[in-house]
């Protein structure tokens, strides 16, 4: 993998312009456990999950958020007819994936602009996979896959909270990846707001290029079979503060449009809905201001 020296060089000379001028620091991290993971309406582990995540966040009219993300596999999923594994099921609690993160963000007015990168990090062990994929895994991910995105967000202050994101593969697919969300709070009490969310996938140069038969190879880098509308994912979450914790209960139900989303296990290739429940606990605390630097 090109590990994105480009990229994080440029982000490290930004972090530090704008350590210069911090005003606030705030530490957090997130533990989320789900029945499966779902990557842009891809199921990579069909089998139950934990996802934690730790950032970073300072800065004061301009933010900057960097953060490391994992997804940690809990069993040893490793049956070849229903069994997806990031890992190809070669071993139980295997780390996975580890995303590195980093992003700024800028409020103007009703509108806030996002832009950062993330790398995608597959530590899986490359002859234990190819072992695995051997014996009949339906796939596995190792440092052959490792990638790299750069991304721009555009959130609005207005009802129902429109965002635009796109994400832009540097390394490996050379593509982009669109998504367009809304998302509806209810509040049942004063302190319970019910959030629903929707969420459009679009793929604009991830799908891959089908030999005659109309198979993606895969010696071939992608991750969509087209490209187009890739999903929809049709949310609601629950958020329950708990002193410095939140805990957040959520489900999805994620509506297949392509044919690398519609595959739900290896013996299920048209999956035209799929399923997920999961609860995330947060927490986050303030590592108080600092001076201004001139």
């Amino acid at each position: 993998m090109k590990r994105g020296f480009v990229v994080t060089g440029l982000g490290l000379v930004l972090l530090a312009a704008a350590a210069g001028s911090a005003s606030a620091q705030t530490v957090g991290a997130d533990l989320a456990l789900n029945s499966a993971y779902f990557w842009r309406g891809l199921s990579l582990s069909n089998k139950p999950v934990i996802q934690p995540d730790l950032y970073l966040t300072f800065g004061h009219k301009v933010t900057f958020t960097a953060g490391g993300w994992g997804n940690i596999e809990l069993g040893k999923y490793d049956d070849p007819n229903n069994d997806l594994s990031e890992g190809a099921g070669t071993g139980a609690f295997n780390l996975t994936e580890f995303d590195w993160w980093g992003e700024f963000n800028l409020p103007a007015g009703i509108v806030t602009l996002t832009a950062g990168a993330t790398g995608y990090i597959y530590p899986n062990d490359k002859d234990a996979v190819a072992t695995a994929i051997a014996n009949g895994a339906y796939y596995g991910l190792t440092s052959d896959n490792n990638t790299t995105e750069i991304y721009g967000k555009v959130a609005l202050g207005v009802p129902l909270s429109p965002k635009f994101a796109i994400w832009y593969d540097v390394d490996k697919i050379k593509g982009a990846y669109m998504e367009l969300s809304a998302g509806l709070p209810i509040h049942l009490t004063p302190v319970l707001p019910l959030q629903l969310g929707v969420l459009a996938g679009f793929s604009a140069g991830q799908g891959c290029e089908p030999d005659s038969a109309g198979v993606c190879q895969a010696t071939d880098s992608w991750n969509f079979h087209d490209d187009g509308l890739t999903h929809v994912d049709v949310s609601a979450s629950l958020p329950i503060s708990a002193g410095a914790i939140s805990i957040t209960p959520n489900v999805h139900g994620i509506i297949t449009s392509d044919d690398a989303t519609k595959v739900s296990k290896p013996t299920e290739s048209n999956a035209g809905f799929k399923f997920m429940v999961g609860v995330t606990l947060s927490w986050s605390k303030s590592l108080g201001a600092s001076e201004k630097t001139e």
